[in-house]
């Protein structure tokens, strides 16, 4: 964590960029760069990796975000860092719950 409170809310806005709906946006505009899928539906995503474990795999969109940004929300420093990141976070979860459910041809 930065030392001094102008350091937290520039990290927390540069954690807020990659969540919510831009952070949507991005992570697939990102993944399609790279030749990335969408996703994997057979695949899981891995947890407690390390850095270098992340970086090393080319896994697709979808386990992005469960293996980094759905945990940005716990990452926050300041109060109002949080509020907008609980927002954001719960745009993500939705987003996620009607793409499965679109992808399993349930809507």
């Amino acid at each position: 964590m930065p030392d001094t409170l102008e350091g937290q809310i520039v990290q927390d806005a540069d954690r807020l960029d990659a969540i919510g709906a831009i952070g949507i946006a991005r992570a697939f505009s990102y993944g399609g760069t790279r030749g990335r899928p969408l996703w994997e539906p057979e695949g899981q995503p891995r947890e407690n990796m390390t850095a270098a474990e992340y970086y090393a795999r080319q896994g697709d969109t979808i386990a992005h975000f469960h293996e980094k940004l759905l945990l940005v929300k716990g990452m926050m420093n300041t109060a109002e860092g949080k509020r907008l990141a609980e927002m954001r976070d719960q745009y993500m979860r939705a987003y996620l719950t009607e793409f499965a459910a679109e992808w399993d041809g349930i809507r």
